[in-house]
């Protein structure tokens, strides 16, 4: 089984975006099913805002999801965000609706961690977000610097020091990942890998 987490924040108390639920939708549609209609990718999308529901993607409800996608055994377990991102001494965050000074959002770190802990064959992580490229700049523990484990691949939209870009009605980074997904970066097979992303 392919599980997919989808998330897309244009609503924010201040700072709102426009392309991210847009990214979600696109992200979700493009990995649900195969060129041939086949079912690909079990696919859940958090987006805000939600049409019809009042929801918000709060730091702890996207904490649970990510926990929950990765918490499974799974052929690609895959996590795309895209919203605001933000760093700061201690670690980078995405930016969640109910974020404060100190509080965020969700620590990469903790998507991570979760992350190196999945039984998960593959884990993909796709961040178009500020300040994305932190993701992999976390700070050591007991002196020893955090690593990923096998089959863990993770794809940013800028480096630890920029921002990212919005064009077109989304995500630049999205955008270019959608269409590499949609056969762009595709093998002779017709297979895409992470590393032909």
């Amino acid at each position: 089984m392919r599980r997919a987490l989808c998330v897309g924040i244009d609503l924010y108390p201040s700072g709102s975006l426009h392309g991210c639920v847009s990214d979600a939708d696109r992200m979700a549609n493009v990995l649900a099913r195969h060129a041939d209609d086949s079912p690909n990718f079990d696919c859940r999308k958090m987006v805000a805002p939600n049409p019809g529901n009042s929801d918000v993607v709060t730091t702890a409800t996207l904490r649970q999801a990510v926990e929950e996608l990765f918490k499974h055994d799974a052929e690609v377990a895959l996590f795309h965000f895209s919203g605001h991102g933000t760093f700061n001494n201690l670690d980078g965050y995405l930016v969640t609706q109910d974020a404060k000074r100190w509080n965020e959002g969700v620590p990469m770190s903790q998507v991570l961690n979760a992350a190196n802990m999945s039984p998960a064959t593959e884990v993909v992580i796709l961040l178009d977000c500020c300040f994305s490229g932190n993701f992999g700049n976390l700070p050591a523990i007991d002196n020893k610097k955090v690593m990923l484990r096998e089959g863990v691949s993770i794809l940013t939209a800028s480096r630890g020091d920029q921002p990212s870009v919005e064009a077109g009605g989304g995500g630049v980074f999205t955008s270019l990942v959608v269409d590499a997904l949609s056969g762009g970066a595709a093998d002779l097979m017709g297979e895409v890998s992470a590393p032909a992303v």
